[in-house]
Order: structure tokens, then C-alpha cells, then sequence
């Protein structure tokens, strides 16, 4: 079986099946295959599960209706699969099997999705590097010593070596943008409240579920999938020349496509804003570690939480109520003067990341000094956590490869609710650039020609 399939775009790979070129067990097969062979080296995967995903594909026939029948995907360990891990890359949470489906899982088994296992994340899903100390670093495929980003990074591993044509993320301040950019990969960070959370997660201010694709195409076909009320949901409906390059380029070919372009000045988090971002997401981490005992029924020990997490907690514990409002309703406030701001402007280009892929070990959360690793964190991913603030729609996509071999990627954000206009504006910039996918390196000793 051709290496090529598990690049082939999610409609084709679903056609194979529905006119019987492919068994959905022979397309399942060739993915755990892959994750098998290429794992080892990425540790992308906490978790598979090839007899579930077998047995689910031994159920799909040539006349299932489902649009993505037989299609491989995998999920993040930090979301409800029964019967599988869901560690949120702790070890307090190691042997926790979940009872139930989230949602938003329950919505890609009904459209046909398998799902192969559980990825890596690092602890809480708070860096924007895969590193837990719990299941070791994830690497990025196109260079074992590099990063593929992070909280999503084991999802963004997997898809980029074609261990899965697709899996799921989700992203509070760009976990789903920052591993695609670093793995030249599509990242949608959907409006707030696009994509339920439930069951056990309610209104999420930060928080939205998606995937990591290939192509615009992939990422519109996901969002479709994954969107929708759900009973109970609140909600609903400093840079590297490299990076800076990037964007003024991209800027070029949507100037070339005719539309208006004009140069503003760059969105990110300033410190003060950080500071707030911080009095939201410590909190919520606080939140993460009680959920998780209650999870394990027991209370975390000292070795079980790494240092940033810790450190993020006594953050939170010196929070109080009116500290914690206080700031949800600053950065209420500046979200509704970003929001205005695109009153003229139908979308706002960005770079995706101030800086090259970090190298392993550069960023981790677990030395003597967290909380440095958590602003060198911000250093790193300036631009992505502002639309975790105002809720507004955006995405990751790579437009060219650098000298290094790694992809160089922009964000485009749009008005909230503009999925359409920015999956469309994506779409155009995808096909102007005509970026190549590039296969990673595969370990020796695998077959090619399988």
C-alpha cells in the first residue's frame, strides 16, 4: 500500500471506501502501520488502540452514509474517549480511562471518523511545547531536535508524518495554531462556542475544540463536522526576520489577488494583557489539577505535578474572586476594542510565531524556575493568544519552507463569527503560495512501498 495515502486529502480517502477501492480496515491498517514504524522516534501517540479501531473498521462497508467512513483521526489526551486514556499529560492522571465521549468525539464517530489513539500534550496543555515530563517530548518529524509545538504537539506530529490524515486539538491561547505552524500544517481556531465542550466542560472563555489538517479544504470539512449547539452549551454559536518575511509576502499575494491591503500595527500580548491573560488561565489550570484528583480520586502528590503547573496554582491561589473578575472584565473590554477595530478591515495578517520552532528541551516548565519558561513561552507565541481573548475566528497556514528545512507560517485572523471569509481568504492564499507537503524523513528500516 502506497505511503502517499494517509497524505491524500479526508474526501478521497472517504471515497476510496465508498466505492470499494479501500476497506476501511485496510485504510485503519495503514495508519497504525505508520504510528507502529514512526512513533518510536516522535512520540506523538500516549496511547493506541488497535483493536477498538479495527473492530470499528470491520463495521464499515462500501454503503455506509457517513461522509468520512473508515477515516483514521486521532484525539487529544486531554478529551473524554471511552475506554481510553485521558492523562492531560500528568501522571496523576496515567491510568485514567475515560467513561464517556465528549461531544464533540461523539460527532466524529457519527460522521464515519475511526479513531486510532490518544496524543501527547504537555501538562494541563499549558506550553506551547510537547514536553511532559510524565510521557517524554514529542519531536517535530521534519527535525527530531526541534519542537512541533504545543499544547496540540503530538496531534501536529502525527499528521505531519502521516501517521493520521487528520486529528483532533483544541487551543486556549494557540495550541492548535502554533503546532500547525510549526509542522506546516492548517491550524482553525474557530469563533467562541463554535465547537461544544460538553459534557463536562461548560462555558469556555478561552478554550475552543478543532483539528489539525493539511489543507484549508480539510480544515473547512472538519469544522463542519465538529460545530454545533449542543444541549446545555452556554455559548454557541519580537519576530524572526523569517516570520516577518513571511507576512509581507503573504501580504503581496493578497495584494496581487486584488484585495486592499494596508499595514497596521502588530496585535499581541503586551505584559499588562499577559498579566490578565495570566489571572484567566492560572485559574484555569487550578481547575485542571483539582478535576484531575477528583478524576483519580485521590489527591495529587508533589511528584506527580511538574513545577508549572504548581506554580501556575499558587498563582491562582493568590487570586481572589474580585481579582479574578476584575480582570475577565479588562480583557472583556479590550477584546471589544479589538473586535471594532475590524469594523474597516474584514481580516488581520499576522505572523504565527515570533520565532523558529524551539529546540527540545528549550522550554519545558519543569527547571528551577517555571515561571520563566512560561513568559519565554509568550516570547515565542505573541500573536496567537489575543483571539483566545476576543473569540474571534483564526488560522495557521504555512507559505513557504525556510533554510532550516521547517515551515514558516501567518496567522489570518477575521471578524468573530467570519469562519466563512477566513476560510475563503485561506483558501486563495493557499493556492497563490503553493506551498509543497513535504514528507518527513522516515526511519530506516521502513518500507516506503507498503
Amino acid at each position: 500500500m502506497a505511503v502517499d495515502l494517509l497524505f491524500e486529502p479526508l474526501a478521497e480517502l472517504a471515497d476510496h471506501v465508498h466505492r470499494g477501492e479501500l476497506s476501511a480496515r485496510e485504510l485503519v491498517e495503514a495508519s497504525l502501520e505508520r504510528i507502529s514504524a514512526l512513533d518510536p522516534s516522535l512520540n506523538a501517540f500516549v496511547e493506541t488502540d488497535a483493536a477498538g479501531a479495527l473492530a470499528a473498521a470491520g463495521a464499515i462497508g462500501p454503503d455506509d452514509p457517513r461522509p468520512f467512513a473508515g477515516v483514521p483521526i486521532a484525539v487529544k489526551a486531554n478529551t473524554p474517549v471511552r475506554g481510553l486514556v485521558q492523562s492531560l499529560g500528568s501522571a496523576l492522571l496515567a491510568d485514567h480511562r475515560a467513561g464517556h465521549d465528549a461531544y464533540l468525539v461523539a460527532r466524529l464517530r457519527r460522521a464515519g471518523f475511526v479513531i486510532v489513539g490518544m496524543t501527547n500534550l504537555p501538562e494541563f496543555g499549558i506550553l506551547p511545547t510537547t514536553e511532559p515530563r510524565h510521557s517524554g517530548a514529542t519531536r517535530n518529524p521534519f527535525c527530531l531536535d526541534r519542537t512541533p509545538g504545543g499544547s496540540s504537539g503530538g496531534s501536529a506530529a502525527a499528521v505531519a508524518a502521516g501517521m493520521v490524515p487528520v486529528a483532533h486539538a483544541n487551543d486556549g491561547g494557540g495550541s492548535t495554531r502554533i503546532p500547525a505552524a510549526c509542522c506546516g500544517l492548517v491550524g482553525l481556531k474557530g469563533s467562541r462556542g463554535r465547537v461544544s465542550r460538553g459534557p463536562d466542560m461548560g462555558d469556555a472563555f478561552l478554550v475552543v475544540d478543532g483539528a489539525l489538517t493539511r489543507t484549508v479544504s480539510d480544515a473547512a470539512a472538519m469544522l463542519d463536522v465538529l460545530s454545533g449547539y449542543e444541549v446545555g452549551d452556554a455559548t454557541w454559536a519580537p519576530v524572526d526576520p523569517e516570520c516577518e518575511r513571511a507576512v509581507r509576502e503573504a501580504a503581496e499575494h493578497f495584494a496581487a489577488l486584488g484585495h486592499e491591503v494596508t499595514e497596521t500595527t502588530p496585535v499581541s500580548l503586551s505584559p499588562e494583557l499577559l498579566g490578565l491573560f495570566t489571572a484567566l488561565f492560572g485559574p484555569a489550570i487550578s481547575l485542571g489539577i483539582v478535576w484531575g484528583e477528583r478524576l483519580a480520586g485521590r489527591a495529587a502528590t508533589q511528584e506527580e505535578i511538574e513545577p508549572l503547573s504548581r506554580a501556575l496554582k499558587e498563582v491562582s491561589d493568590g487570586i481572589s474572586s474580585v481579582e479574578y473578575l476584575l480582570a475577565l472584565t479588562r480583557l472583556q473590554a479590550v477584546a471589544r476594542e479589538i473586535v471594532a477595530s475590524f469594523a474597516d478591515h474584514d481580516l488581520l495578517l499576522t505572523p504565527a510565531l515570533a520565532e523558529r520552532p524551539l529546540r527540545i528541551g528549550e522550554c519545558t516548565g519543569t527547571g528551577a524556575d517555571p515561571m520563566a519558561d512560561f513568559v519565554r513561552s509568550g516570547r515565542f507565541t505573541p500573536y496567537t493568544a489575543l483571539f483566545n481573548v476576543t473569540g474571534q475566528p483564526a488560522i495557521t497556514l504555512p507559505v513557504r519552507w525556510g533554510e532550516d528545512g521547517l515551515p514558516t507560517s501567518v496567522q489570518l485572523a477575521a471578524r468573530p463569527l467570519g469562519e466563512d471569509t477566513l476560510l475563503q481568504a485561506a483558501a486563495q492564499l493557499e493556492a497563490a503560495v503553493a506551498v509543497p507537503i513535504r514528507r518527513p524523513i522516515e526511519p530506516s528500516g521502513y518500507d516506503r512501498r507498503r
